[in-house]
């Protein structure tokens, strides 16, 4: 499978039902997992970003319909960006 970075920011809806609800970001997991993607690592940081999450999905179009269904709900935007592993991008390279 591909894999996937997507970093994510609240809006002030999501920050809202954070506060409310913490757990709700696992949940958000699960609803990745139901639309064919694969959480490998999630991360809390600071500055632009609120959230960089690693994700695995077969194709370029199961992980931009994950993207759009996630930001339809208002609470988050996402930006999304393809990786390469490094080995594969030397290989590329050869």
């Amino acid at each position: 499978m591909a894999v996937y970075i997507l970093l994510s920011r609240l809006t002030d809806e999501g920050c809202a039902t954070l506060t409310k609800n913490p757990e709700r970001i696992k949940e958000v997991n699960k609803d990745v997992e139901a639309m064919g993607g694969k959480i490998i690592a999630q991360y809390a940081v600071l500055g632009p970003y609120d959230f960089v999450n690693i994700v695995e999905a077969p194709n370029n179009e199961t992980i931009a319909r994950i993207s759009v269904q996630l930001a339809s709900r208002g609470t988050v935007r996402i930006t999304t960006l393809p990786a390469i592993a490094v080995d594969d991008f030397i290989e590329s390279l050869k």
